[in-house]
């Protein structure tokens, strides 16, 4: 998917959402458990739910690799899945990274034989790790930029020059002058609204996939106002939020529901940037 087609998308549906389906076996609702493939069954349902305000979608890939062949199996149909609503932007939600030779073995994995159009990758071992996931039409690169957790403070926040710039600003320069901005994205941590800014001065005009709104307690206002760029560039991932946000027989109603709350905000946010009329 294009930029031009993402953006598109975005505007058509009025949204920047992006529901991530980090779907856990033993959550699923027990009226999916009585389906061959449960997991699957549950996607298929929170994205028939959801699918008419949600941009992307974003399967975070453990999940999947923890059920063994089963959850290969539930992934590629999760993708087919989605892939046949016909307007819906796909994320491997990977973190790999590793070097050249490999990087392009994953990168077939992920684009040619799963059909995602995007990986979420890890720079830390440089350009080599990176580019093998470039330069294919359509394609997109999505790199760790600045993360939410609390590990992050042990390297991203570290000073690399007398300017006290941060290691986190210098990957995400750096990774910019690799890619472009129709074919490389930052994931850039909604929960640490005090580098905002930071982040997107390093890449003012990529898309960022922005995790940790919802269940994390990012600042969604906080992600629009600082972030979006002048054809939105963002795409803003809720996962348990979304997914559990009911239980039982009742379960995909409130995830509905919880999918269009966050939809209507960020419609709001778009009008504010001049996006939207």
């Amino acid at each position: 998917m294009t930029r031009t087609e993402l953006v598109s998308i975005i505007k058509r549906k009025r949204s920047l959402l992006c529901v991530g389906l980090d779907t856990e076996a033993h959550l699923v609702p027990e009226q999916f458990r009585r389906a061959a493939d449960p997991v699957l069954a549950f996607n298929e349902a929170i994205v028939d739910a959801t699918h008419q305000v949600t941009v992307a979608y974003k399967l975070n890939i453990a999940f999947y690799e923890a059920l063994g062949v089963s959850g290969w199996t539930s992934l590629e149909r999760t993708v087919a899945a989605i892939r046949a609503k016909g307007d819906c932007f796909i994320i491997a939600d990977a973190k790999r990274g590793d070097i050249g030779n490999t990087a392009r073995k994953y990168a077939e994995a992920f684009y040619d034989k799963l059909g995602f159009d995007a990986v979420t990758l890890s720079p830390y071992m440089g350009n080599d790790s990176v580019t093998p996931f470039l330069g294919r039409p359509g394609k997109w690169a999505i790199v760790l930029g600045v993360t939410s957790n609390e590990g992050a403070m042990d390297f991203q926040f570290l000073p690399v020059d007398d300017k006290q710039h941060l290691l986190f600003e210098r990957v995400m320069t750096k990774v910019a002058e690799w890619g472009s901005p129709g074919d490389t994205m930052f994931v850039v941590g909604a929960t640490r609204t005090d580098v905002l800014a930071q982040a997107r001065a390093a890449a003012p005009g990529h898309f960022f996939l922005v995790p940790g709104v919802g269940a994390q307690g990012g600042d969604l206002n906080a992600v629009l106002d600082t972030c979006m760029t002048s054809d939105g560039g963002l795409l803003i991932n809720s996962s348990r939020g979304i997914l559990y946000a009911g239980k039982g027989e009742a379960a995909i109603l409130p995830a509905a529901k919880a999918a269009e709350e966050l939809q209507q905000q960020m419609a709001a946010g778009l009008q504010r940037a001049g996006i939207l009329s």
